[in-house]
């Protein structure tokens, strides 16, 4: 980010689209799946510099206190309404997934599974609703690790859907960098879905 500022207007877009290219080779597990062939929108370079200006406005440590993960949210839903053929096909209305988690009640100990995941509303708002009624950071060791590496999981088909909910998943604190847990791409009618877990408690639509 501090490298983009540093470039002009006309390299400046080059630059961007260089540091996808490498972002999506090179890092973490995580960092590999969100920018494996991405790809951007942004044709301008004066378009790119004006986002870049726009989000150094921001005050991080007032967003992180409402919550990115929500703010996350609220952009696939903005993004949802306006393409109602597109985007809609992957986004469950948060109202909705809330009441159906509330109705299941997930329970400490669960492996909640949703085997097609979009971008992975059901297994946050599960999260949430575990955060509410437990005392998460009171576990111990163990049941912590438990918690956050082996309670979540799902599939997702749609790459950019894939990479939207691991994104999602993410600023919502909750473990993808485990190789077995978090959203996971591929098919779960093919004999991809054989490498999901078996789960206690199903949440999909």
């Amino acid at each position: 980010w501090a490298d983009l500022k540093h470039y002009n207007d006309a390299d400046r877009l080059e630059e961007y689209k260089k540091q996808l290219i490498h972002l999506g080779s090179h890092g973490s597990r995580i960092t590999r799946m969100i920018f494996t062939n991405a790809t951007s929108v942004i044709r301008k370079p004066k378009t790119l510099t004006t986002l870049i200006t726009e989000i150094d406005k921001l005050d991080w440590y007032d967003a992180k206190k409402e919550g990115l993960g929500d703010l996350y949210e609220g952009l696939l839903k903005k993004n949802a309404d306006e393409k109602k053929s597109g985007a809609g096909q992957y986004f469950t209305p948060r109202v909705l997934i809330d009441v159906i988690v509330r109705l299941m009640q997930p329970q400490l100990g669960d492996r909640i599974c949703d085997p097609a995941a979009g971008t992975g509303g059901f297994l946050i708002s599960a999260h949430q609703y575990l955060d509410d009624t437990n005392d998460i950071l009171g576990l111990n060791e163990k049941a912590y690790e438990r918690y956050q590496h082996d309670t979540f999981y799902g599939m997702e088909l749609v790459p950019d859907t894939h990479r939207l909910a691991m994104m999602n998943l993410m600023l919502h604190n909750l473990a993808v960098d485990d190789e077995n847990a978090g959203i996971l791409f591929g098919d779960t009618l093919s004999s991809e879905g054989t490498v999901l877990k078996l789960s206690t408690l199903v949440l999909s639509n």
